[in-house]
């Protein structure tokens, strides 16, 4: 399967640069990112990639003959981009955050209407999406959550895309099983949003920006006499790899637009 990265210079893009190369059944073919163009890929990416050179536009896909586009850029650039593979008939594996609700429909028609698939994820860790699923599970068991997210100092938007589909996801299982969350007590604020932003389904989310970390999530349930914390961390980008992979070799075969790993692992 030939795969072109979009924002191959980029932390995340480099690792996924040197993954599809090290696949077997993979054969990397175009790397585009506008503010590396004309460099060769083996300075930007460590990989022997012999006359390889980062391209400054997604048209590279085209002429490289790409199946699959795997874009970890930024959301402005990552919508403009996906609109362009439903477009011209290219799969497209997206781990970029920060992409609106209403754009997300939008690209779902999008990739309807068109020859193309896409896999859109908050997390590509596997042990993210188990995270997820665990945390569906204890929803209807409990008596309150609070979800702490933690990222890299880098990291443009707050709260995280998987904390937003974490608190969806438990609000939804709460929903399904009757049950809604207890009152918050608090009635004075100190100091403004020190309880946290409002998730879907009034889940409070609280996000931590440090230098060193680089993606953690902490999902903390409460109930009478005890509580159960599910926590999961990612201490390196190589964390996100075999997610990616699994969904590139998936995506030919989801039609439409897939939202999280969770389909691709079968739940």
């Amino acid at each position: 399967m030939r795969v072109g990265v979009l924002g191959a210079g980029g932390r995340v893009g480099r690792e996924v640069c040197r993954a599809v190369a090290d696949a077997p059944d993979l054969e990397l073919v175009a790397a585009v990112d506008p503010g590396m163009a004309g460099i060769d890929l083996r300075q930007v990416a460590g990989i022997d990639a012999p006359g390889l050179q980062v391209a400054s536009t997604i048209d590279e896909l085209v002429r490289a003959e790409a199946e699959v586009a795997v874009d970890f850029t930024v959301a402005p650039a990552a919508l403009a981009n996906l609109r362009w593979c439903a477009q011209h008939g290219v799969h497209a594996v997206v781990g970029t955050t920060g992409i609106p609700d209403e754009a997300v429909d939008e690209l779902r028609g999008r990739f309807e209407q068109s020859s193309a698939n896409c896999v859109l994820a908050a997390n590509f860790a596997i042990g993210a999406a188990l995270m997820t699923r665990f945390c569906e599970l204890a929803a209807p068991f409990m008596d309150g959550v609070e979800i702490i997210e933690l990222h890299h100092d880098g990291k443009r938007d707050a709260p995280s895309g998987t904390a937003l589909q974490t608190a969806a996801r438990v609000a939804a299982a709460r929903e399904a099983a009757g049950l809604g969350w207890p009152p918050d007590p608090t009635e004075d604020l100190v100091l403004p949003g020190a309880r946290g932003g409002r998730a879907p389904g009034g889940i409070r989310v609280h996000a931590v920006r440090l230098p060193g970390l680089v993606a953690h999530q902490e999902v903390v349930f409460g109930a009478i006499g005890q509580s159960l914390t599910i926590r999961h961390d990612a201490y390196d980008r190589s964390s996100f790899m075999p997610g990616v992979l699994l969904a590139v070799r998936q995506v030919a075969s989801r039609p439409g637009l897939t939202l999280g790993l969770g389909p691709l692992l079968g739940f």
